[in-house]
């Protein structure tokens, strides 16, 4: 106790002042939250090389991988209402156009080069789909933000294809890959509704109910704990594919390499469209990130319960390209933006 008070004491609390703790730990949660927000590029891959590295230490986090998520995709949508959704809805192309990249390009894509490479391993064909199916990231409005994009046409399609997921996941799976591998289509849909569905909802209702003081003080107080749950999900899912990723073979280096190809190029298949369909500077920053980046925890959780271990190898595999291509991208989108305004300068 004296060691604490002489520290608190250090960095200007007055001895005696233990009021003051709760300010030094919330001090403490947001510098964490800043380097974990700055440092996300390296993070994930962090956490599934601990989990791969120390499998036994972080498979006995799997039970609670699904309350953790569920916690973070209520911390997610607690700056979200039901009437973002409305607003995008007046202009919806955009929209339209990046669920057709998220839902329909990328697991027909996925599906097709899986079948092509690895015509008999259809744990891997079927994890590449999964991995492409699941909604647009949370995190990606993060990146959104950083680049000036249109957050309520981002906020909007993580909103919709939030709730849309379990049946869109399912629906996918089971056309694409249904007859060729067991499934628990029913499970999977309750799974994907407690986890991500029934979260979001419950965080736009207080959000209404509140009259949006929810939405102005809670996200940045939970902001926090919303990372420490991404890392646990992360290492503990990452257990799972350990003795996958220590024993890589030719096989398995094609399956990264083919998910590195395929996660590259929805970001810039989004900048492509967003291009020729004319759409505005931040709407082509939102389209990027929203056709790029998607719910990988989300896919980890559903092949760890749902599959066998060797289809959350290629799921896994994405959490370790997805920040960096969201940096690389949000570099070359930087320097765009830079020549537009010189132009417009000059």
């Amino acid at each position: 106790m004296g060691t604490i008070i002489s520290y608190l004491s250090g960095i200007g609390y007055k001895t005696g002042d233990f009021f003051l703790a709760p300010l030094f730990f919330c001090d403490m949660l947001e510098k964490f939250n800043s380097f974990i927000e700055k440092w996300m590029a390296f993070v994930t891959p962090a956490c599934l090389l601990t989990g791969v590295l120390f499998p036994d230490i972080a498979k006995h986090g799997v039970p609670y991988v699904t309350y953790a998520f569920a916690f973070m995709t209520f911390i997610g949508a607690l700056k979200s209402r039901f009437r973002d959704v409305a607003d995008v809805f007046k202009r919806p192309l955009p929209l339209i156009l990046m669920l057709l990249i998220l839902h329909v390009l990328g697991p027909v894509a996925a599906c097709g080069l899986g079948h092509l490479l690895f015509p008999g391993n259809m744990n891997y064909i079927t994890g590449m789909v999964l991995e492409f199916s699941v909604p647009a990231a949370v995190i990606s409005l993060m990146w959104v933000s950083i680049y000036n994009g249109n957050n309520p046409l981002s906020l909007s399609l993580v909103i919709l294809d939030t709730i849309l997921s379990p049946f869109l996941i399912p629906a996918t799976l089971k056309i694409l890959v249904g007859s060729n591998i067991k499934m628990d289509t029913a499970g999977m849909m309750k799974e994907l509704v407690f986890m991500i569905a029934l979260p979001a909802v419950i965080a736009m209702c207080l959000n209404e109910f509140s009259h949006g003081k929810v939405m102005e003080t809670w996200p940045k107080k939970l902001a926090p704990f919303s990372k420490m749950c991404l890392i646990f999900v992360v290492t503990s899912n990452s257990s799972k594919v350990s003795p996958y990723i220590k024993h890589l073979n030719g096989e398995r280096l094609a399956v990264t390499t083919i998910i590195l190809v395929l996660s590259a190029s929805g970001y810039a298949i989004g900048w492509l469209i967003a291009i020729v369909t004319k759409q505005n500077k931040e709407s082509t920053v939102s389209m990027i990130y929203g056709s790029g980046m998607r719910n990988i925890s989300a896919g980890a959780v559903i092949a760890g319960a749902y599959f066998p271990a060797e289809c959350l190898f290629p799921v896994m595999i994405g959490t370790l390209f997805q920040q960096i291509l969201a940096a690389f991208y949000g570099s070359l989108v930087r320097r765009v933006q830079m020549s537009q305004c010189k132009k417009e300068d000059i």
